[in-house]
């Protein structure tokens, strides 16, 4: 299973983006694959790593990439969450990001969280979408899939 995850809004203090699933389409008019939107999410700072930004610990959203995707329990939240896999330099400095539940941009140290975007620099009924973030990436694991998030 593929995630696309869009930055949408770069902000001061936060970064809003779209959450899609791709899918794949074949039908009598289009053979490929099309991105779903699936939920919003809230993330820290954008900072442009590519042009010499430097990370603030707790305070900065995650390199553009694409990043294998698993779920593991989580000593912090004592529940099972979705956990963002990286080479050697994405594990040292960005080691345990995380998709889980949180509302603004305080409820979260480098993480993904997921939710609607119905206020301003925030995304609601995190849970809810966790949730079904989560069963999303159970079942693609459940047919032998390996999950990917693609961040841009």
């Amino acid at each position: 299973m593929e995630l696309i995850l869009e930055r949408i809004a770069k902000r001061k203090t936060y970064t809003i983006g779209r959450l899609y699933i791709q899918r794949r389409v074949d039908d009598e008019y289009l053979t490929g694959t099309e991105n779903q939107y699936f939920c919003d999410t809230l993330e820290p700072t954008w900072r442009d790593y590519k042009n010499g930004a430097y990370k603030v610990k707790g305070r900065s959203a995650i390199p553009e990439g694409r990043y294998a995707v698993v779920i593991s329990f989580s000593p912090k939240f004592k529940q099972w969450l979705p956990i963002l896999l990286g080479g050697p330099e994405f594990n040292r400095k960005w080691q345990g990001i995380r998709i889980h539940a949180g509302n603004c941009s305080e409820d979260t140290e480098g993480c993904i969280l997921v939710g609607k975007n119905r206020e301003v620099g925030k995304v609601l009924d995190s849970r809810i979408w966790l949730h079904r973030l989560k069963q999303k990436i159970v079942e693609a694991k459940d047919k032998g899939e390996a999950v990917w998030l693609t961040i841009k």
